[in-house]
């Protein structure tokens, strides 16, 4: 009866494999364009007839990257920007996920109901409104102008999913470490940080990539002083209306998106981390 079951399953089991190939290969065609134009030779990557391949790799526009002015103070200030984002918003959620979780409070519902309003607005309107802001408390041409906003539209959604998170962990867990003498603080930091970590991982990429490609909140408020400006910003430099330089912005795309890999693959262990353990028959 088994190996009929099996038999049966097999089908449809290959399907479904051969189909997350599919949309996998579609999803990780662009960065494969991205990396070929970044190695292509000037004359090939503006021929009319493109290859999804090069004749004569070249790192030529890696080059040009690299000896552009500035370009490492440039990724310096956006792994400042992405870190600060990261670690804020990450403390700040876990803290208020567990309020809005463990404790009973008036207008909590409608707390809840206001995050899931923030994440409605688009950004591009709140853009003017914010600059007004910033310049008022006279952060414009700094780093804290892109930092705040970013911790701001990075909390509704990190919230959100670590309440689910937290809801997750039964109160009989908290209810025995209290008996054995833990405090809140250190059932808090100790016991239940631990347990939603893949959470606070999930959303730590959320709000990673989300400050690291910004480019509206760098174009906006990083107006005169360019020593602030952030990777994103770098790539105007290859973009000329003229004679646009399609190999560096390539190659600076490419460079850009290194970090965002490195930051997941070092992660990606936690994702898959459960409570698994936490509690025990």
């Amino acid at each position: 009866m088994s190996r009929v079951r099996l038999a049966v399953r097999r089908p449809w089991r290959l399907a479904a494999e051969v189909t997350a190939l599919l949309v996998a290969a579609v999803v990780a065609f662009p960065l494969y364009w991205m990396v070929l134009g970044a190695l292509r030779p000037a004359g090939e990557i503006e021929s009319t007839e493109p290859r999804p391949w090069t004749a004569s790799p070249t790192l030529d526009s890696f080059r040009r990257v690299f000896e552009q002015h500035d370009f490492g103070r440039y990724f310096v200030n956006s792994l400042v920007v992405a870190g600060s984002v990261v670690l804020a918003s990450a403390l700040i959620a876990f803290l208020a996920a567990t309020a809005v979780t463990r404790f009973r409070f008036r207008f909590r519902t409608t707390l809840l109901i206001m995050f899931l309003v923030a994440q409605m607005v688009p950004v591009e309107a709140l853009t003017i409104p914010l600059f007004f802001l910033m310049r008022d408390f006279g952060l414009l041409n700094t780093l804290g102008s892109l930092i705040l906003p970013h911790i701001a539209f990075s909390l509704p959604f990190a919230v959100w999913m670590l309440r689910g998170f937290v809801r997750a962990v039964p109160e009989s867990l908290e209810e025995a470490a209290y008996l054995d003498g833990a405090s809140r603080a250190r059932f808090l930091w100790r016991i239940l940080l631990p347990l939603v970590l893949p959470g606070l991982v999930a959303t730590s990429v959320f709000s990673f990539i989300s400050a690291w490609n910004d480019f509206l909140f760098a174009k906006s408020f990083i107006i005169s002083d360019t020593s602030q400006s952030t990777l994103p910003m770098a790539l105007l430099v290859f973009y000329k209306p003229d004679e646009p330089d399609w190999g560096g912005v390539m190659a600076a795309s490419t460079v850009m998106t290194v970090p965002v890999l490195v930051f997941f693959v070092l992660v990606q262990r936690r994702l898959v981390s459960g409570l698994g353990g936490a509690v025990k028959d």
